[in-house]
């Protein structure tokens, strides 16, 4: 039987994750069954919110087990079909193991179109960091022209797609990130102001700058001190939609992370709401029309940031809690 290479949670990291969180095993390729295709992994997403999958604590998906095979966002190409739903060659978006093959079954996968965008689009812009920037933002947020809506982790994988729908809405749009080419970066998107967090010595006095108006709509990628200051500018009936805390998802829940919001958000009567974006499954088909119309129109673009290689997958990863990415961090596997 055939050999393929797998990535397995060795331990739970503490603080920053470090390579040796995670270990290769070769297995078999496995074989599939009555209603189940075998797919050949493409591209493999790496995202922020595996890092709390990676804790054996409650939230809202299941954690990792250790010593079994990590999973994610993948892209693969059916190499054999036991199911009528998909053919050999057909290219699937499912969420599969961090290894070269996967077996799935056919109702856990969607069909993708590369003629439509490239493949590694539908795990970007057109799949969850598209989706989650569409609802977190519109659902949520609700920009009205002339507004001020400020994102944090704005050069992110959603950031940007942010700040692009925020644009379309007709607001004034300031993004947060952390050098000086990912500033360029929002700029080359349409944003009306940037600030770089790592180089600006009082953060506070550069939101007021950027925001003479204030800010109506936050959307918070990282949580921490860049938040605590961009809720000091809040106007009333702010709107807050919680997608990440990236600065404390390597700390300890035990450790004090900042100042407490309850007394800003009743002085401004703001809303503030975590979400996640299977919150919204019943209306993923409105929002991929939505953001495949806006990437036809050229309203829309995108940055990724491929890595080639399996191996280079946990490097991928670590990578995100540096800030190496622009956009979509993504690893290219064949």
């Amino acid at each position: 039987m055939s050999q393929q290479k797998q990535i397995q949670l060795a331990k739970r990291p503490k603080g920053l994750p470090t390579k040796d969180v995670f270990h290769f095993e070769t297995v078999d390729i496995p074989v599939p069954q009555d209603g189940e295709v075998l797919i050949q992994t493409k591209y493999v997403s790496v995202d922020p919110y595996m890092r709390g999958r990676m804790q054996d604590t409650k939230s809202y998906t299941p954690p990792f087990k250790l010593n079994e095979v990590i999973q994610g966002g993948v892209v693969g190409e059916v190499v054999e079909s036991k199911s009528p739903q998909f053919e050999k060659g057909d290219f699937v978006l499912g969420f599969l193991g961090w290894q070269e093959y996967s077996t799935a079954k056919a109702e856990s996968l969607t069909k993708i179109d590369p003629s439509i965008a490239p493949l590694s689009y539908y795990l970007g812009i057109l799949g969850m960091p598209g989706q989650t920037a569409y609802f977190g933002l519109l659902a949520i947020g609700q920009p009205k022209e002339g507004e001020t809506v400020v994102i944090s982790g704005a050069a992110g994988a959603v950031g940007s797609v942010v700040g692009q729908i925020a644009k379309i809405k007709g607001a004034h749009v300031v993004g947060i990130a952390g050098s000086d080419d990912k500033l360029a970066y929002l700029k080359e998107l349409g944003f009306d102001e940037t600030i770089n967090y790592k180089t600006t010595n009082d953060l506070d006095d550069a939101i007021a700058k950027a925001c003479p108006n204030g800010v109506d709509v936050y959307f918070d990628n990282v949580g921490g001190e860049i938040s605590d200051a961009v809720m000091n500018h809040l106007n009333r009936f702010a709107r807050i939609p919680v997608c990440g805390a990236i600065s404390s998802y390597n700390i300890s829940a035990s450790e004090d992370i900042g100042p407490r919001v309850q007394t800003k958000l009743i002085k401004t009567s703001a809303l503030m709401q975590g979400f996640i974006v299977a919150n919204y499954s019943d209306r993923f088909e409105e929002a991929a029309k939505d953001l495949a119309q806006w990437v036809k129109e050229d309203k829309l673009t995108y940055k990724e940031t491929i890595i080639e290689g399996f191996d280079n997958i946990p490097d991928a990863f670590l990578g995100l809690f540096k800030g190496e990415n622009v956009g979509k961090q993504l690893v290219k596997i064949s």
